[in-house]
């Protein structure tokens, strides 16, 4: 019992927020690229296969991270009881474990069409390239942005076995809005990495974290915006924008204090709930 809650420990399975992050994304493009006014059990058996791809994937992430920061976790106050990082679970199983998990994600990928498979293989790499950012870049988030969101591609590509430009715009406003909510995720950390070494957007605009994230966040907006244009979604798609999305976004940005941890990590949980009001938005405008 206690290595299953290790290992529970270890994909942050009691912690969603991470792969529900990863998993709206790929609902998102999945929404966009979707006929609705034919049959609808295709589009729920896709949601589902994204959805555990987003779980086995994002907790083999996980192990990863892990295995690469375990020198610098045991130094930082909020991740030195990491099970890699205090020794409770070895390297070795923590490799062995992520093959497993990358192995099931392989097998429902298999399911999707080539192109898709093609594309989810060629984006595999920036997976396990992300934790190493933090060590030579200010940018870490921004290659999390493009990892994250990259199921956005692979939702549009899903049913239409194709790139258009409409994917691309939506896929290019998600980056930005990974890189605003991690930037606030990070300040939990900052001075811990600030003094073992470690770089982030976080540290890099700490005299202007508001401006920085409004950025992020106009162009997220911005962007999808444009691809309900595009897309003519419904009107209700602009009502929940409009009345909701916007004033969740505004409501974010003056809660924000650097310094307060708790209020952090508070503001980042809550981009679960926003990427689920995009995800209303948009099914709500192409229905």
């Amino acid at each position: 019992m206690n290595q299953i809650y290790l290992f529970i420990e270890l994909i942050r399975l009691k912690k969603p927020i991470g792969f529900m992050l990863l998993f709206w994304p790929c609902s998102w493009g999945l929404i966009i690229a979707y006929d609705f006014s034919g049959e609808k059990i295709s589009f729920l058996l896709y949601l589902s296969l994204f959805f555990l791809g987003a779980v086995l994937m994002r907790s083999a992430g996980c192990i990863i991270n892990d295995i690469a920061d375990r020198n610098f976790d045991n130094k930082v106050q909020r991740t030195k009881d990491r099970p890699i990082a205090s020794g409770k679970i070895s390297v070795f199983r923590g490799f062995l474990y992520s093959g497993i998990l990358c192995f099931i994600a392989l097998i429902v990928l298999l399911q999707f069409n080539y192109f898709t498979i093609l594309l989810a293989l060629g984006s595999m790499p920036l997976a396990f390239i992300y934790p190493l950012m933090k060590r030579y870049t200010y940018w870490p988030q921004l290659f999390l942005g493009i990892t994250f969101n990259y199921g956005l591609i692979l939702g549009w590509t899903a049913i239409n076995e194709q790139i258009d430009i409409i994917p691309i715009i939506f896929y290019s406003g998600a980056i930005f809005w990974t890189l605003g909510y991690d930037t606030i995720y990070g300040y939990q950390d900052i001075k811990d990495d600030e003094i073992i070494g470690l770089k982030s957007t976080s540290i890099k605009f700490k005299n202007n974290p508001i401006k920085f994230i409004t950025l992020c966040y106009f162009i997220f907006l911005l962007n999808l915006l444009i691809t309900g244009i595009l897309l003519k979604l419904g009107s209700f798609f602009y009502l929940v924008f409009v009345l909701i999305i916007l004033q969740m976004t505004f409501f974010q940005l003056k809660q924000i204090k650097i310094e307060d941890n708790a209020r952090c990590l508070k503001i980042f949980k809550s981009n679960n709930f926003l990427g689920l009001l995009v995800f209303i938005s948009l099914l709500i405008g192409k229905i």
